[in-house]
């Protein structure tokens, strides 16, 4: 394992991850775990240099593209690549799989958000040589990225020469996304290449700049312009180095889409790019947009296990740099903006899992990812036409505000028949339309945002509910749901998923306690509404069918069965699957239709049901649930165990709590180098921060009121965050022996702390004894 996450000292500790040494083998997983983004665009860390097994990427939110018209789905393209530098020493082309490393390490600096390499390199030739690489896609200016190099001769003088510019012939994985645009150097200066996506016809435009300095002295050395198909690229002429002296390059570039909201033209974009400055100045705006916009506003303390505080912050790094901030036409991706898995698509990944961390902690965030579902609902409504349904059927996978469902038809191969898998989660993993409305609720209670309601709040919860009641079959003298799959994706073409009837039910039950809320108090936006959703017909359907509506009940072990036929299928041994290194080593000996008759679960799926709807089920019910479906779990998503530590806290088991926490948390930073090529696991990133403060910190919300019943983990002395609770900032703090909660507004705060109501007025102080 080359990954180590105790070299930061002083004010640097906790905020460092370095690779201590280099590994071929294991460039996917850094360049995911490396990545460095802004919200706007996500950034792979490739090297400079090239090797045979990087995938390199440049990823800008919301800019889909699909190729081929309908035989492929819409996905992320991968733009043009501007990190590229190709280095000669002394004839020797700068390479770590030739010559000798004598030092390294490559070090992301969540702190500052920067990326940085320090390298004593023997060449092939025997000169020595000290590189540092250093790089960061701006906070501050959402559309740069900036480079910086500094090379010392350390043997003898050095001649150096250096290759470097744009590469627009990046592909995602053999398909190319992109048409020729315009090439062009300006005053001999700045390269600019533009591209056009195929089928979206989004342009994009990408600049790129070069500045050189020895010893403190600007220098320009003599260069050659090349251009090729969807490439600009530079020659440097050879620059004399004399031993010991230091060169440094430095490497600034930017990309315009015409997707951005402040697109005017590529004259315009120039002239931006053109007025930014040096890498210093653009770092230190850069630093400073990170200290006050992310570690002032998140300033989630932990004492007692260092790990544990760096990857908290690890977790937040990420949902900064994979959360389109800036605009609500966009949502989070599957792999954020760190890699082409899941071709970019937001799932209920973001609703589920991301969403609670805006919601909790930046509110306006949380306003704008659930405008995304709210400005999507024609494709939604879409959805539902094609299937024979009615309302918003949100797609499982989401691109295009108007694109509908975009989840693949075909998947991974048969293992025994050696034929491609069907994916059927687009057809028939329908609880994502109930997620949605949950996350609007949730968003509602948490903010008392009742702007974002009237605007789009009550039309998803009034929309979604129109779906179900579509959706719903009648059998006899009580409705059901036939034919789906539920969370746990093992298991296909189920009837009456404990999981999708309940949140159905739950919708269902919303929807008619918001009319009867807006019938009182708001009948002008009711009408309006009702109008569109012809509300007066769907309201009677509503009460009929959520009363008849058939909910999976506790059996005599208190066991919810998770659908009419699992507690009957067949019982495996599980151990070497659960111990396996593998995600999914249990393909290897099954296809997905034998275990579809095991008692196999995927994922959290009656568990996550536990969580969401706690105060529906008793402490008993959860135990006993717990106690039967966890051992027929392989955690085989990285969904499941974060669900699973917040259920074990709530049940009293510290120690698995945290054991599941410590797993959960090494899902991308533990040992697994091949865990995270495709990208980091933006759910698992959320569900560290849920373990955090809805496990440990014991923050909860329950019909509209806030609970707060922490379980501190033994190992740890302290834990501190700050949560908003409808407008207040409050900032808790956890110890062993007390609760400190600080109320920062002018409001008074009720809230039930450990089973007793408490009021903090404002600005002031509650402490346990």
């Amino acid at each position: 394992m080359s990954l180590k996450y105790d070299r930061g000292t002083s004010e640097s500790k906790n905020w460092r991850i370095t690779e201590t040494h280099f590994q071929p083998e294991a460039l996917g997983k850094v360049e995911a775990v490396f990545s460095l983004g802004n919200g706007y665009m996500g950034l792979r860390s490739a090297t400079e240099e090239r090797y045979a097994h990087e995938v390199r990427g440049n990823f800008v939110a919301g800019t889909f593209n699909k190729f081929l018209g309908d035989k492929e789905v819409t996905e992320l393209p991968n733009a043009a690549d501007m990190t590229e530098m190709i280095f000669t020493l002394n004839g020797d082309m700068f390479q770590l799989t030739d010559g000798d490393i004598l030092d390294f390490d490559r070090t992301l600096n969540l702190k500052d958000a920067e990326l940085s390499r320090h390298i004593h390199w023997r060449s092939p030739s025997g000169s020595e040589y000290k590189l540092i690489f250093t790089r960061f896609v701006s906070l501050d200016n959402k559309h740069i990225i900036a480079q910086k190099v500094a090379i010392t001769p350390l043997s003898s003088d050095l001649t150096l020469t250096l290759r470097s510019g744009i590469n627009g012939q990046m592909t995602n994985t053999g398909t190319q996304h992109f048409k020729e645009g315009v090439l062009r150097l300006y005053n001999q200066k700045i390269m600019k290449l533009e591209a056009h996506t195929t089928e979206s016809n989004i342009d994009f435009v990408h600049f790129s700049r070069h500045a050189f300095k020895k010893e403190n002295t600007n220098f320009t050395p003599k260069n050659t312009i090349f251009m090729d198909r969807r490439k600009i690229f530079i020659a440097f002429e050879p620059e004399k180095i004399k031993k010991n002296e230091t060169v440094t390059i430095e490497k600034v570039s930017g990309v315009y889409t015409s997707r951005d909201k402040d697109w005017v033209d590529v004259d315009t974009a120039l002239a931006n790019f053109t007025a930014t400055s040096d890498y210093d100045t653009l770092f230190q705006a850069h630093r400073n947009a990170w200290k006050s916009q992310v570690w002032e506003q998140y300033p989630i303390q932990i004492e007692g296990v260092d790990f544990d505080q760096l990857a908290i912050r690890f977790a937040i790094y990420h949902l900064t740099g994979m959360t389109p901030a800036h605009d609500n036409r966009m949502n989070i991706g599957a792999k954020g903006l760190s890699g082409e898995g899941y071709k970019g698509h937001a799932f209920w990944d973001t609703e589920i899992f991301v969403l609670p961390f805006f919601t909790t902690s930046n509110p306006k965030i949380a306003r704008q990812l659930l405008e995304y579902r709210s400005l999507s609902i024609p494709g939604a409504v879409r959805k539902a036409i094609d299937n024979n349904y009615e309302g918003a059927m949100f797609p499982w996978e989401s691109a295009w505000l108007e694109d509908g469902e975009v989840t693949p038809v075909w998947g991974a191969a048969d293992i025994i028949t050696g034929e491609p898998t069907k994916i059927w989660s687009g057809f028939i993993e329908q609880h994502i339309t109930a997620d949605i409305a949950f996350a609007v609720w949730q968003y509602y209670q948490f903010t008392g945002d009742q702007d974002f309601m009237e605007k789009h709040g009550y039309e998803l919860l009034f929309a979604t509910a129109v779906f179900w009641q579509s959706r719903l079959e009648e059998k006899g003298n009580r409705y059901e749901i036939t034919g789906v799959v539920g969370p746990d994706e093992y298991k296909e073409h189920v009837d009456n998923n404990a999981f999708t009837n309940y949140m159905a039910h739950w919708n269902l039950k919303k929807a008619i306690h918001y009319h009867d809320l807006l019938q009182k108090g708001n009948p002008e936006l009711l009408a309006s509404l009702s109008a569109k959703w012809d509300l007066p017909n769907n309201y009677q359907k509503w009460k009929e069918k959520a009363a008849k509506l058939y909910l999976p009940q506790p059996n005599t072990e208190l066991v919810i069965p998770q659908d009419d036929t699992y507690l009957s299928k067949k019982i495996i041994d599980l151990a070497p699957y659960k111990e396996a290194s593998q995600v999914g080593a249990l393909f290897l000996d099954y296809n997905l239709d034998q275990v579809n008759d095991m008692q196999i679960t995927k994922q959290a799926d009656v568990m996550i049901l536990l969580y969401l709807l706690e105060n529906e089920f008793s402490p008993e019910v959860k135990q006993a649930n717990w106690d039967y479906y966890e051992p027929k779990t392989l955690h085989d998503s990285s969904l499941s165990r974060a669900t699973h530590s917040i259920l074990a806290s709530d049940l009293g088991d510290k120690d698995l709590a945290y054991s599941m926490f410590e797993k959960a948390s090494r899902i991308d930073l533990g040992p697994n180098m091949k865990s995270s090529d495709a990208g980091i696991h933006a759910a698992s990133i959320g569900g560290i921060w849920q373990v955090v403060v809805n496990g440990f910190g014991g923050v909860r919300m329950l019909d509209g009121k806030l609970y707060l019943h922490p379980h501190l983990p033994e190992k740890w002395t302290t834990l501190q965050f700050p949560i908003y609770w409808q407008g207040s900032r409050l900032e808790i703090k956890v110890t062993q022996e007390a609760v400190a909660i600080t109320n920062t507004s002018n409001n008074t705060v009720v809230l039930t702390l450990n089973g007793t109501a408490i009021s903090i007025l404002g600005n002031a102080t509650f402490t346990t004894n």
